[in-house]
């Protein structure tokens, strides 16, 4: 978007210019793409704060160890997911650790997962607005020809390039948005697998020792 921006303006349009000549349409692409970087920075530095706070392998070597009161202190003050969702089941550990950590890891998947149905829409819909932007501009060009003919090729020529800006916008915005909600979504993939591989060792290590 830098490049187009730059080409524009070596062309003589300014940022402020090419919003207006791109069209009504212009409004809600740059309201999605404030948006979208707001949950994107909102979720980078979501995820990284989880990087101090991974504890998972420490729990349960406690709990292999038999220290399930340093487990349990452990996992209560930690913030990531996975030290949550054992604590769910060291505190229940009668009569049902696994149905109190399945609870809490779906409570704790609706977290990791927030606000990224968000990203996915503006993935969508920013297209369509760009597409919506370029219809309108092509009608207003073809408008053009309609009232003046063929005479002055450089106005047709003009409407359609102004046309075509709200679609590049639409298409760098959808771009941009979609290569962090995949690497979002990775992660949130990763880690619901390690919850439910480090929930299934402390429910089986539980029922072994209450057996």
């Amino acid at each position: 978007m830098s490049d187009v921006v730059s080409m524009l303006t070596q062309a003589g349009w300014s940022f402020g210019s090419i919003l207006v000549k791109g069209g009504l349409v212009m409004v809600p692409l740059l309201a999605s793409s404030m948006i979208a970087l707001a949950v994107i920075l909102e979720r980078f530095f979501f995820w990284r704060r989880f990087r101090k706070y991974e504890s998972g392998e420490t729990i349960l070597s406690l709990v292999v160890a038999g220290h399930l009161a340093e487990a349990t202190k452990m996992a209560r003050t930690s913030q990531h997911p996975v030290a949550r969702v054992l604590l769910a089941g060291l505190e229940h550990q009668y009569p049902a650790p696994g149905m109190a950590m399945e609870a809490t890891s779906q409570a704790e998947l609706q977290r990791l997962k927030r606000y990224l149905p968000m990203l996915d829409t503006i993935i969508t819909l920013a297209p369509l607005l760009g597409l919506l932007g370029t219809i309108t501009g092509m009608i207003g060009a073809f408008g053009i020809v309609s009232e003046t003919g063929l005479g002055q090729p450089t106005a047709i020529t003009g409407g359609v390039a102004e046309a075509l800006i709200a679609t590049a916008t639409g298409l760098f915005i959808a771009i941009m948005t979609l290569i962090p909600y995949n690497y979002f979504r990775s992660k949130v993939e990763q880690l619901t697998e390690r919850m439910e591989e480090q929930a299934s060792r402390l429910e089986l290590f539980l029922c072994h020792r209450g057996a």
